[in-house]
Formats: structure tokens, sequence, C-alpha cells
């Protein structure tokens, strides 16, 4: 048993020793492990560093006791009908499980590589059982204290692969990369190409990587040039999809890897007088409501976010009662949703000469 006022550091740093550290008072420092916004911006980087530096622990309050009916939703931002789908299907889910729901938008980091502690802070203070994350993946410092304080959490779409032994339900979206692609090779396409999103984030990794397969397994030539990536810019879309027209042998379709980039690839073709999809055919990835509200309206790939987010919050219930899934990785199918924006390749484009 550790007495009062020992400075035995097994039970870890005492919010003393972090004031000393970071050279601030101890209810500064007190005001930033409970997320308090009434300190300096470089006071708080400071205490921050130091508490990592440390490794301290907040201590449980007895007011802050865990809640069993409470997790928290930490979404990549509240405006996207993407976090539309996520939220209706945890919602959902929730209800069903007899739970409540505190959402937030963003993981916030501090410049200089430091992690911001206030949002963990303040999940520990109003005592949520779990975490889920939709496309915004924590620091290794911020894993590592969600780890510390024994919160269960769940990964849905995460950006980048995740820590070993983190649990994450996504899409197949190597499966969807594959299906987008032979629907344009049943039509006739064989100079299909892709505008991809990020080219290091698990779903834009997998999604080109299924074009490719599909191209190989039907034996079409793979073209790299016909390979561009655009992250997450419909603008840069835009000009990708421009470059891919410049090319001597354009393309008669492409597949894009995100429905939030489509509007800057019909931009593109517009301005060269081209028509979807008498010109050239475009299947998205996602099935967002934008896609219907198009002209024309687009084939895509539908991957169920909601129920994606509604299995995270099922899995995260699990695991709040203790159980561990068998595998760390699920993953939903998808499936193409056929609407106006692909046909056969025009005759006139597939018998462009080479320049």
């Amino acid at each position: 048993m550790v007495r009062t006022g020992s400075t035995n550091m097994a039970a870890g740093p005492t919010l003393a020793v972090v004031a000393r550290e970071a050279g601030v008072s101890v209810p500064t420092a007190s005001k930033v492990v409970n997320g308090r916004e009434d300190v300096a911006p470089e006071t708080r980087r400071r205490v921050s560093e130091a508490l990592d530096r440390l490794g301290y622990v907040r201590r449980p309050r007895f007011d802050a006791v865990r809640t069993p009916g409470l997790v928290d939703l930490v979404l990549h931002a509240l405006d996207t009908s993407s976090s539309g789908a996520v939220l209706h299907g945890v919602e959902a889910a929730a209800h069903d499980a007899g739970l409540e729901v505190v959402v937030s938008a963003g993981l916030p980091r501090t410049s200089g590589g430091g992690s911001d502690r206030g949002w963990l802070d303040k999940l520990t203070a109003r005592g949520s059982a779990g975490a889920l994350f939709h496309l915004t993946d924590p620091t290794d410092v911020q894993y590592g204290r969600l780890e510390q304080h024994r919160i269960p959490f769940v990964m849905i779409d995460p950006v980048l692969e995740p820590p070993p032994g983190v649990v994450s339900v996504g899409a197949a979206n190597w499966q969807g990369g594959v299906t987008a692609t032979e629907h344009l090779l049943a039509l006739g396409h064989e100079r299909i190409a892709v505008v991809g999103g990020h080219p290091r984030t698990m779903a834009g990794i997998a999604r080109v990587a299924g074009y490719r397969s599909a191209l190989a397994s039907a034996g079409v030539r793979h073209r790299p040039e016909y390979v561009r990536h655009a992250n997450a810019d419909e603008g840069l879309a835009r000009r990708r999809t421009l470059e891919l027209l410049d090319l001597p042998e354009p393309p008669t379709a492409v597949f894009v890897c995100s429905d939030r980039l489509v509007p800057g690839v019909y931009h593109a073709l517009a301005e060269r007088g081209l028509a979807v999809p008498e010109d050239v055919s475009v299947v998205g990835f996602d099935d967002l409501p934008e896609s219907r509200w198009i002209t024309p309206a687009l084939t895509t790939v539908r991957q169920p976010l909601s129920e994606i987010a509604a299995t995270a919050l099922r899995l995260l219930v699990r695991m709040m009662d203790g159980d561990r899934p068998e595998s760390t990785r699920t993953e939903l199918s998808t499936r193409l949703v056929e609407r106006a924006s692909t046909a056969p390749p025009c005759r006139s484009l597939t018998s462009v000469p080479p320049r």
C-alpha cells in the first residue's frame, strides 16, 4: 500500500511532479488534466508534453466512476453525409443496447507532434465505458492512453493500418475495387483509368489493388499512366482527370475511388466537351446520397456505412463486457449500384490512334 504523501513512483508521478517538470503551478497543471479551456496554448503544450513524458495517469474521482451505459463516438467531421450514416448506425445499435452516445468531432493534436489530452481527459471524467473512432486515427501516445485507462475502443473505417491488436470494422474495399472494374470490363471497356484517394490510406490502397487485380484477371494490360491519386480533393480530381484526357490514348472509363471526388471528374469531362456516359463512363465508390443527386446519377459501389457503424458498436459492447473478438478486423461486403453513368465505350474514342 502506498501511504499518503509517498514519493513511490510505482503509482506514477504526482501532479506536483508534472507541474514542476513543466514549470507551472499545480493548479495550472490540474486545469490541463481536466480539460479546462482557460490555459494559454504554449502552457498547455508544455504541460501535455510533461504528462506524456512522465507517464502521468489521471486518478479517477469518486464522481467519475465508469458509466456502463455511456460511450463516445469521435467522428472526423460532423457535416458530411458519411458521418451522418455512421451516426445513424451507431445510434440505432446503441438504442437496441440501451446505451447513450456522446458525439464529438476530430482528435485534436498539438503542434510539434504532441497529443492534446483534453478529449481523453473529458472522456474519462464523464466515465465513458468505451469509444468509437470514425476516419480519425489516434496518435501512438493517444492509443497508449486509451490502453492505460483500460478504455475499450473500436475503429470504424480507420484511415491507416491500426497497431496490432486494435479492433476495426470496415468495408471489403479490395473486392469493391474488383466489382467496379469488372462492371466496366463487362460493358466492353479496356482503357479503364482509376482516380484514387490518398495512396497511403487503407481504403485507397485496397481499392486500387482491386482495380489492378480485375484487369489482370481479364487479361487487360495494366497501364501505370492510368493510375492517378487525388487524395480527398475535388479540385485535384479535376486536374488528374484532365491529365488522363491529355494522354495519347485517353481512357474510355474512369473508376473513382470516392464519390466525393466524382464532381471534379465530371467537371473535367465537361470542360473537354465529353458527356457521361456517352463518351466516358464513370463508376464511384461509397454510394453517398450525393451519388443520386448529380447528373447523370452515379453508378457506384455501395459500402454499408450504417451497418459498419452498428457492427462496431456491437463489438464495442462485447469488449465492454470483457469479451475479446476472435478477429481484430471485420469487413462487410460491398455491392454495385447501377445508375446512369456507365455504358459501353464510345466507338469514336476507342479508335483514337496513339499520338
